[in-house]
């Protein structure tokens, strides 16, 4: 069956008393609407439309970051639901087959779930997606008459008897594609909002005969965001959720709790995680690395056996081969540690390469921004970088090589070579003295003048 999707991403939030317009703010580091539209790719789309409203630009900006393919309808007044899906009808001109709307804001939905109501709309006109709620509150209710959706009435309109109903209208919705645009016709907006409200098309149905029904999901999968209290608590939701898949599919957190994954973190089994760990997006750790306490990651490739940490920072396009080690304050960013390299304490280490079974020494600085451009040092394998070097970048240090403590490196340092570089040392004999004396004698004469 060939899939549309159309994900409804106009609303302004104005809960969110944010610039921002709603379904870009941010679950595990990726906008809302990403994880809408990563939820939909399961079903292997024909054509994405993304109906947006407020901040248009930014969300279509995001939308095609995601889906260089995905098509943009604007909602210029937002008139409801049912008018914002009608916007969707130029983007799906000549498409036969199925739309499912989903919401930017609802960024929970399984697979299955997706599966379910796509394989429903095979055996019927229209399919709603409902849920279970816990505390019904103003959700529609989903009036049931065996599998056949009767109506969804809306708690305002709701009888006593409807009210204790308790499957309810999540809005998400599968049917065909022509159908669904003579049902959106048929809306009206003769209500105390004045908009056009896509569960009519419920009613609409029925009326002419069709069959509609409704698949039921957990509530959690249908968790809204309207505020930022919302916002934290569908975070809180993905956390617990992908540390859970985490420990199920082998990987050690040590604090579970303390752990922050992006939504594309991906760990591989055997690895541990000690607490207080952040991930930012676009992270993969190999099996059997470990990533020890307060540790940020962000952009960049661990590899297996590698150890991280404590209090390390990986910056994007930081790639680490097997056995490496990155240890306490330590930054590495658009650098490559080879096999074996150590970096253990101490040191930035940007735009660079480290060869392999090299030691880099405490204080160690790749000086590669000269104000305008980044510079590349380059480093061999088995060098011995002493404590305090500074690579003054472009610069290499050749296989074997070994620079002595405190050393300024600005021209190539040749294989097997010491490199030293650091101004004469002189004693002054009985200097610190006298220059104690001098120093105390001034600050006597500034307190007493204060």
């Amino acid at each position: 069956m060939t899939i549309a999707l159309v994900i409804l991403a106009a609303g302004k939030g104005t809960r969110m008393n944010s610039d921002l317009p709603k379904v870009l703010h941010p679950i595990a580091q990726a906008p809302m609407l990403v994880h809408a539209m990563r939820a939909g790719s399961v079903l292997s789309p024909e054509r994405t439309v993304i109906v947006t409203g407020h901040g248009s630009e930014a969300v279509a900006k995001v939308a095609q970051d995601e889906d260089e393919d995905a098509r943009i309808a604007v909602q210029e007044e937002q008139l409801g639901t049912a008018h914002a899906v009608g916007q969707a009808r130029t983007a799906l001109d000549g498409f036969d087959g199925d739309i499912v709307v989903l919401y930017g804001d609802t960024p929970f939905l399984q697979p299955d779930t997706l599966e379910r109501m796509v394989e429903a709309r095979s055996r019927n006109d229209l399919v709603i997606l409902g849920f279970e709620a816990a505390d019904p509150a103003r959700y529609g209710r989903l009036v049931m008459n065996g599998d056949t959706l009767e109506r969804i009435v809306e708690f305002k309109d709701a009888s006593d008897e409807e009210l204790a109903i308790t499957f309810c209208n999540s809005g998400l919705l599968a049917c065909d594609a022509r159908l669904l645009f003579s049902l959106i016709d048929a809306v009206e907006n003769n209500n105390a909002s004045g908009e056009y409200y896509l569960t009519d098309v419920v009613e609409i149905a029925r009326n002419r005969g069709l069959n509609v029904t409704a698949v039921a999901c957990d509530e959690a999968q249908t968790l809204g965001v309207n505020s930022r209290a919302d916002l934290a608590a569908a975070d809180a939701v993905f956390q617990a959720r992908a540390r859970a898949e985490l420990l199920d599919m082998g990987v050690t957190l040590m604090a579970p709790e303390t752990v922050y994954l992006a939504a594309d973190t991906v760990i591989g089994r055997d690895t541990v995680i000690e607490p207080n760990v952040v991930f930012g997006p676009g992270v993969t750790v190999e099996s059997g690395a470990t990533i020890r306490a307060f540790s940020h990651l962000e952009g960049c490739h661990v590899s297996r056996g590698a150890v991280v940490g404590p209090y390390a920072r990986l910056r994007p396009g930081a790639e680490l081969a097997e056995n490496t080690r990155i240890g306490n304050f330590v930054e590495i960013k658009n650098a490559e540690i080879a096999e074996g390299a150590k970096v253990n304490h101490l040191s930035y280490i940007g735009d660079a390469s480290v060869g392999a079974a090299t030691n880099i020494g405490a204080g160690t600085i790749t000086c590669n921004y000269d104000g305008v451009m980044k510079h590349k040092t380059t480093i061999g394998a088995n060098v011995f970088i002493g404590s305090n070097t500074m690579l003054v970048a472009p610069v290499t240090v050749g296989d074997g090589a070994m620079t002595a403590t405190g050393t300024v490196v600005t021209k190539d340092v040749l294989p097997e070579a010491l490199a030293v570089a650091r101004a004469k040392q002189e004693n002054k004999p009985g200097y610190a003295r006298k220059l104690f004396d001098m120093l105390k004698a001034k600050k006597a004469r500034r307190d007493n003048e204060a």
